[in-house]
């Protein structure tokens, strides 16, 4: 038979054929032998015939395949192309509007300066001008009757009617968000409000689900929104036109321990439109709207949110259009003045509810779609439900509630790091926990936390730079303590060091979300033994780690890093006790040098309005970005032990915060900027002051200038010193302790090959070589009596171990303050025209 030839097949081959390809869509030519061999029916049809069905039957099998991907891209083509003519049809609408004030405008105040000129009258104008165009209103509405449903339904009604009118028309001046570009696999449209009561994000995109499944996924609030503690549904009140009306008290997370949670008192509204749309409107029942009072609140402090909503429209081919609004107002008077950009962000609110829930629905429809697969065996939902317990446990340890167990334990003297303590049974019940973490002979869980303010560093880089380098700032034996509340036999209490045992961190990838905004991974602490008596706490540990918000380009995301202690079992119901760190961006706000980067918060909460500061005037694309970094550790403990876990948690999170301030210091994009210096630890001065004092020592005690004499203004002097050509460094002036570098300019790291973060575990009499350690012993003395000594020629050693060479070396004291008797604070040196061997 001629292999080119056409073979018609019955229906009875095409059977068999089929079965096979079902099996194995691309045989070998021995199985295509066989296959004739075990049918009969095949036996007048030649191999090469057979070997031509199937690649015709594979062909057949892409084309189909991707005829269906065009259809659903083309789908999602058409229903962006109407979302988009929709939304050119909103801004035309908003700039028509916009066109007709500023006319009006215009006409308003030529009409005043012609009639009278004035004051009084023209700033009537002004004012009542102002007054028309400020976007919102809130319309004051008499009390209506709380047994009514008809009242409430008159407040459904119109939460409806303002809501539509903010998801598609011009009631709030919507400015898109930078990086959210519309396209077929793009989240969608996403904007926020410009001059608009409290702080309001809108967000529209198509979702692979229909409509109901999507009302459902959203009125689900705790399972998308991380910041949402509970939400309690009073009433339910059915409406004639088939919606229902809910009664909901609902309470938040504060994001960082400086300020109080919120909670909120709404009306929700379920109904359909004619055009078959579903609509999920809410909003705050207030003295103003009128309706039944809510739960009194203590904790918390009640929030009001403004009509908000869903809009979930049916897509021709399945699927759905979803435009989602979030407005509140979070009373952002209650908070401290520095933490207001917080409260007061829309671009924040965007990414904490608007886009999380846009993203949450499309992260379910990929994965009900069989788009989305995971290893390991575990089911999507399950390892959600992990990502969900782990922030869920973490915000219950930034807030530390009443209502769940915590108490204040008393501090130290130093207000710097918070404790809290948990003795209550009913904690460990939860979700979160299990029993087996409470000894049962009587215990707790004890967390230390503290907040921060930084400057100058993108909360991305920073969690990115915490997750991938854990040994810069974590310490091993206290990471055995934490694992240790998953065993029996707990180990004891660990003293908190600079340096714990050392170990090394795998990241092994669980899950991500569909753009790779959140991994939840399982990091594998390898640790090792170096003594005899370390062999104990050697062992490969493990943590679950949920990390969240690295990516730079993401415009008001918070960044967080999230881990808790798992044993190598991994069940699903596995108790977890989180720990981390969160950042969270604030606006930009030109602060003084003094607030640059200071990390007691508390000091610049009182610094108020009419401080005088002076305002950095850096240049356009200069980085200045403030962020909030809350830090919190859970520890386990036995009544017994509470007091050394308390000393060790306390004293943990205090090295941790110095480690912080280091990493937070090297990787900010202007490394050398006015404030440069965080203080590391109590008594270390900021990078400005202690450049001041090196120079000033400098000329105090060699009777020379280090620098040149027109850089002896703060800014120009820290960076005439940083770009300096030769290595100048600072170290520790301890009695019977080791010398330790404290800090190095740009030369001086690259003699040393390290980085600001690294230096301060660098000591000196590790670099010098025998000759250089016996020249500075020599000199020690005459160092302290007069101030200086200059060393001779000599070689030195890298971090790295590669000699350095160097013609000269000085030494000199490097004092405190203005007198000439103060204290000594440091060690400067300076290696001149030095380079590798």
């Amino acid at each position: 038979m001629d292999s080119s030839k056409y073979v018609r097949y019955t229906p009875e081959q095409v059977e068999a054929l089929e079965r096979v390809y079902n099996e194995c869509p691309k045989p070998s030519s021995l199985r295509r032998q066989q296959l004739i061999r075990e049918c009969p029916i095949l036996s007048n049809i030649e191999p090469k015939q057979i070997k031509v069905w199937f690649q015709n039957r594979r062909c057949r099998e892409k084309q189909r395949k991707e005829a269906s991907r065009l259809q659903t891209v083309n789908r999602k083509l058409t229903a962006m192309n109407k979302l988009l003519m929709e939304e050119n049809d909103r801004l035309q609408k908003q700039v028509s509007h916009l066109v007709y004030e500023n006319g009006y405008m215009k006409q308003q105040l030529q009409t005043a300066s012609v009639t009278t000129t004035d004051n009084n009258s023209c700033e009537s104008v002004v004012v009542s001008g102002q007054h028309q165009q400020q976007q919102n209103p809130t319309p004051r509405h008499p009390q209506r009757d709380a047994n009514n449903p008809a009242g409430l339904l008159t407040i459904a009604e119109e939460t409806l009617a303002e809501f539509l009118s903010k998801a598609t028309g011009t009631a709030v001046d919507w400015v898109q968000m930078i990086g959210m570009k519309p396209g077929p696999d793009s989240i969608g449209i996403v904007a926020v409000s410009r001059n608009c009561s409290g702080v309001a994000a809108r967000a529209c995109g198509l979702v692979s689900l229909e409509p109901t499944k999507v009302a459902e996924i959203l009125k689900d609030r705790p399972s998308w929104y991380r910041d949402c503690r509970c939400i309690d549904v009073l009433s339910i009140i059915p409406t004639a036109n088939g919606g229902t009306i809910e009664l909901i008290y609902m309470q938040t997370y504060a994001p960082t321990t400086l300020a109080a949670a919120r909670d909120f008192w709404t009306l929700r509204y379920t109904t359909s439109l004619e055009d078959g749309s579903l609509v999920i409107c809410e909003r705050s029942l207030t003295s103003s709207t009128g309706g039944p009072t809510g739960p009194p609140t203590t904790s918390f402090v009640r929030a009001e949110m403004l009509p908000s909503g869903f809009l979930i429209r049916p897509c021709d081919g399945g699927g759905s259009i979803i435009h989602i609004v979030d407005h509140v107002d979070l009373d952002v008077w209650s908070v401290p003045e520095v933490l207001r950009p917080l409260y007061e962000s829309s671009k924040i609110l965007a990414q904490k509810m608007t886009i999380a829930a846009l993203r949450h629905i499309r992260q379910i429809a990929q994965e009900t779609n069989g788009e989305i697969q995971y290893g390991g065996g575990r089911q999507p939902a399950v390892l959600r439900t992990f990502s969900q317990r782990l922030c869920r446990g973490f915000n219950d340890a930034v807030n530390g509630f009443v209502d769940d167990g915590w108490s204040l334990m008393g501090s130290d003297g130093v207000e710097d790091v918070t404790i809290m303590i948990n003795s209550s049974p009913g904690k460990f019940f939860g979700s979160q926990y299990n029993t087996s973490m409470v000894p049962s002979f009587g215990g707790g869980v004890l967390c230390a936390k503290a907040s921060m303010l930084l400057q100058s560093v993108p909360p991305a880089l920073l969690v990115r730079f915490l997750r991938e380098h854990r040994s810069e700032w974590a310490d091993y034996g206290i990471d055995t303590y934490s694992a240790a509340c998953l065993k029996p036999n707990p180990y004891t209490v660990p003293c908190a060091r600079p340096s714990g045992f050392p170990s090394s961190q795998v990241i092994l990838p669980l899950a991500h979300t569909v753009e790779h905004e959140e991994f939840l991974e399982v990091v594998r602490l390898e640790g090792q033994a170096f003594t005899p008596e370390d062999v104990a706490l050697a062992r490969d540990m493990y943590l679950l780690q949920l990390c969240s918000g690295i990516d730079e380009n993401a415009v008001g995301a918070c960044a967080q890093l999230v881990f808790a202690p798992i044993d190598e079992s991994f069940a699903d119901n596995a108790p977890l006790l989180p720990s981390g760190f969160r950042v969270i961006p604030l606006d930009s706000k030109p602060d003084g040098p003094g607030a640059a980067r200071t990390l007691d918060l508390a000091s610049t909460l009182e610094v108020g309005p009419g401080s005088n500061r002076s305002t950095g005037d850096g240049e356009p694309n200069s980085y200045n970005l403030r962020s909030v970094l809350t830090i919190a550790f859970q520890f386990t403990f036995e009544n017994h032990l509470r007091d050394d876990v308390a000393s060790m948690a306390r004293q943990y999170v205090r090295s941790v915060v110095g480690s912080v301030q280091r990493v937070a210091m090297a990787i900010a994009p202007s490394r050398i900027s006015p404030g440069l210096g965080p203080k590391s630890l109590p008594g270390s001065p900021e990078a400005l002051t202690l450049a001041r004092w090196i120079c000033r020592s400098y000329r105090i005690h060699t009777g020379g200038e280090l620098l040149r004499a027109d850089s002896q203004s703060g800014d120009t002097l820290l960076e005439q010193l940083w770009n300096h050509s030769d290595a100048i460094m600072c170290c520790s002036l301890k009695t019977n302790a080791s010398p330790v570098f404290t800090f190095a300019n740009q030369a001086g790291l690259d003699m040393l090959e390290t980085t600001l973060v690294a230096l301060q575990d660098i000591m000196l009499d590790k670099i010098l070589d025998e000759a250089g350690r016996k020249s500075l012993c020599t000199e020690f003395s005459k160092i302290m009596q007069q101030g200086f000594a200059h060393l001779p020629a000599g070689i030195c050693v890298s971090s790295m171990g590669r000699p350095v060479s160097y013609e000269q070396a000085i030494v000199w004291k490097v004092v405190d303050d203005d007198n000439d008797d103060a204290a000594n604070h440091c060690l400067g040196l300076m290696f001149v025209n030095w380079s590798f061997v």
